[in-house]
């Protein structure tokens, strides 16, 4: 009675995913903007399929409740803007399509447009790294029980 039973249907689970035939995929959205006489914002999803026809939405950032351009994004996942280099700034650009999305600042200043950091949006946040921290603390602790057991 101590000894868990293993269903016929969790087993089969199991078996289908160590083979490999079930994938799942859940993908969220990449965008990135390029350092042009105009702003070219590239958004694809993670798999690495461009986001064709997505919209796209830029906000100034005087206004940044009110949209200041509205487009689509073409067969590549590409769009082109220039901003109204007067107003200086974060300006936020906005791609969506069918319920996935992301959002990128881009500083511009009036002598033009910054160029991007390589590493926005690649940090963890805090949630993320106390996590990460748990886990590195409740993994050593279980290895230094699990082996201190085994002395006895």
């Amino acid at each position: 009675m101590g000894k868990p039973i293993i269903t016929a249907a969790a087993a089969a689970a199991f078996v289908l995913f160590l083979s490999g035939a079930v994938h799942v995929f859940a993908h969220g959205v990449i965008a990135n903007y390029s350092r042009v006489p105009a702003i070219e914002v590239a958004a694809a999803y993670d798999t690495g399929h461009p986001m064709a026809g997505g919209q796209v939405t830029v906000y100034a950032p005087d206004n940044p409740a009110t949209p200041w351009l509205r487009a689509t994004l073409d067969e590549q996942g590409k769009f082109s803007f220039v901003p109204d280099y007067a107003i200086a700034g974060n300006w936020s650009v906005q791609v969506r399509e069918a319920g996935h999305g992301a959002m990128i600042h881009i500083p511009v200043s009036q002598e033009g447009i910054e160029a991007p950091d390589p590493l926005s949006g690649r940090e963890f946040s805090n949630l993320q790294k106390a996590a990460i921290a748990l886990c590195v603390v409740w993994g050593s602790i279980g290895t230094a029980l699990y082996f201190s057991s085994r002395k006895k």
